[in-house]
């Protein structure tokens, strides 16, 4: 997925003429906290929503302000990964789209990319989820691919974390299948440490029908 098919078009530019109004008033219905300015097909620059709520006279056209106006951008074939990066470091609600001539195509939310990001981990999809802790020598994702599917599963969506000044790595697996026990052995027994379990279903062995009978006969 790259940048240009994020665009949401249902979010229109400010022009320099629009009013410091009419700017909080698109922030307000759009839940957004910044938007680019646009001046036909270039890119002025983005505005921020606190900012904006210093001016006192909010009938102030924005091309008669002095704001610190902030450029940042992705090109039209920016990955995905690339994308998330920069909402994440600078903090934005939207991030423009520019062509290679540097104009102004669209913008993408901070919704768009958080809509995507769950179909790439498969969000959605019913499952379970383990958290694997391995050393960066062992992280071969094809060989825990190997132990799922020898259990009649597969891996929906991957994805690891590294930690500072450290060679340990967290893999977190999301799993087609919500009964892990067979699953998390495998690993076990390949010495995989197992750090997490989520949305497991418990084998029932029938040891809770018996508590509760037991229960119900000291009521009688």
């Amino acid at each position: 997925m790259v940048a240009s098919e994020l665009i949401s078009n249902l979010i229109p530019p400010l022009k320099p003429s629009d009013s410091v109004q009419k700017s909080l008033e698109r922030m307000i219905e759009f839940k957004l906290y910044h938007l680019p300015i646009v001046d036909e097909s270039l890119f002025v620059g983005l505005v921020a929503e606190e900012d904006l709520i210093e001016v006192r006279d909010v009938t102030q056209a924005m091309d008669t302000l002095t704001l610190p106006l902030t450029s940042p951008f992705v090109y039209e074939d920016a990955h995905i990964y690339d994308i998330i990066r920069v909402f994440n470091q600078l903090n934005l609600s939207i991030l423009p789209v520019l062509d290679y001539k540097k104009n102004y195509l669209g913008m993408i939310s901070i919704n768009n990319v958080l809509a995507y990001t769950s179909e790439i981990f498969a969000v959605k999809e019913h499952g379970g989820i383990i958290v694997l802790e391995i050393s960066n020598r062992n992280n071969s994702l094809s060989h825990m691919a190997q132990i799922v599917e020898a259990d009649n599963a597969q891996i929906l969506s991957s994805y690891v974390q590294s930690f500072p000044d450290s060679t340990r790595l967290e893999v977190t697996l999301k799993i087609n299948k919500t009964e892990l026990s067979g699953i998390i052995s495998s690993f076990e027994r390949y010495n995989y440490q197992v750090k997490a379990v989520f949305n497991n279903t418990i084998a029932d062995d029938g040891t809770e029908d018996r508590f509760n009978s037991f229960m119900n006969y000291l009521n009688v």
